[in-house]
């Protein structure tokens, strides 16, 4: 009798050395980047920016299967709420704030990251109550204008009373400090000096690798499959006895989370914000970067999610020579989206699943099924 076991083929799985390489090749990486100049650090710390947004978009674009156009607004909800916390447009606009708080605002680290996951969870249920019953193009159109909604909302909040700025934007937000050190100066090691933008890439790269794994435990978990029932057949899902309301609410719940912490990210790191940060544009990236990387699959939509937001700054690098080339005829912010453009269609038509896609399960079936036939049968079994 042969083994079923036996000769089923093994999963490729990286070894413990190669684990090693790469932990090490990220940690190093920023100190590599350095060299260079801070500019490729920063586009560095942009990059995992993208990932935190594009794994929580995945939980609800790539998980449950619905269509958010509007998940910058999470983004954006993160964004002002550090902004406002840290910085001294509330004292100047409210007098009362000013004299509770003769110092200023300012929110640590500690608290900033689960209050501007709490506040944005909490918008993504009052997005995700309304838009229950619609599904596909209508749920898409409808996200579409919460977003819209919100960045309106920012860019008029100045008046009666300059809550926002406005189109002005809030400048002079504090910078964050962990365990006493601020990552807005460099840090000198005696042997080695990391400056600002590289610890802002160590705070974004802990902050990636804890998304990752629980994205990866939510995945696998009893509502990470529930959600994707949902995503496959939702009145299937709804007759087996999951409560599709709850699933949904959730999954807008925590997707938006992500959102928000990655907008409070963003606004310790800029030190500014304002409406046009997050406009349109933005959530259409951070969707395709889950459908370009490949949907569902957490390595898929980090490396589309560091490609699509690397691309565009290393195209400055082609563009420029390229318009010097044409006589100035070209503009190169331009040509860098055309660019963009061109490489994405490339990819839909060469890997329409996405660059990285999830792992065939039919595939192993299939095999399955094979083996099964092709084991040799027992002397009792062929005289039943």
């Amino acid at each position: 009798m042969v083994n079923k076991h036996a000769e089923r083929a093994p999963k490729l799985r990286p070894s413990a050395g190669l684990k090693i390489v790469f932990v090490l090749g990220v940690l190093f990486l920023p100190i590599l980047l350095q060299y260079f100049g801070n500019a490729w650090v920063r586009i560095a710390d942009f990059a995992l920016l993208y990932v935190l947004l594009a794994l929580g978009l995945n939980i609800v674009v790539g998980y449950a299967g619905l269509l958010d156009l509007g998940y910058v607004a999470f983004f954006a909800v993160g964004a002002y709420m550090y902004a406002l916390l840290s910085s001294p447009q509330l004292t100047n606009a409210f007098p009362w704030i000013a004299t509770q708080f003769p110092d200023g605002l300012h929110t640590p680290l500690y608290v900033a990251i689960p209050l501007s996951a709490v506040l944005a969870g909490l918008f993504g249920l009052l997005l995700g109550a309304p838009t229950l019953k619609l599904r596909g193009d209508y749920l898409a159109i409808v996200t579409l204008g919460f977003g819209e909604i919100i960045r309106v909302f920012l860019n008029n909040l100045d008046r009666p009373i300059n809550i926002t700025n406005g189109p002005k934007g809030i400048g002079g937000i504090d910078p964050f400090s962990v365990l006493g050190v601020p990552l807005s100066r460099k840090l000198d090691l005696g042997f080695l000096q990391l400056s600002s933008v590289t610890l802002y890439y160590y705070l974004f790269i802990l902050l990636v690798a804890l998304s990752i794994l629980i994205c990866a435990r939510l995945q696998h978990s009893r509502i990470g499959r529930a959600w994707m029932a949902i995503r496959e057949d939702e009145t299937a899902a709804k007759a087996m006895g999951i409560n599709t309301r709850n699933l949904k609410l959730t999954a807008f719940g925590m997707g938006a989370t992500f959102g928000g912490v990655s907008g409070a990210m963003f606004a310790s790191f800029q030190g500014f914000v304002s409406p046009e940060s997050f406009s349109l544009m933005e959530s259409v990236m951070i969707v395709a970067m889950v459908v370009l990387g490949g949907i569902g699959y957490l390595p898929g939509v980090v490396l589309g999610a560091l490609l699509l937001a690397a691309l565009p700054e290393v195209l400055r690098y082609v563009t420029g020579p390229l318009q010097d080339m044409t006589g100035g005829r070209l503009d190169a912010a331009i040509l860098r989206q055309l660019l963009i453009a061109l490489a994405m269609v490339s990819v839909m038509l060469l890997r329409p699943r996405g660059l990285w896609p999830a792992p065939e399960h039919s595939a192993m079936s299939a095999h399955d099924h094979e083996f099964e036939e092709s084991k040799p049968i027992k002397q009792g079994d062929a005289h039943a």
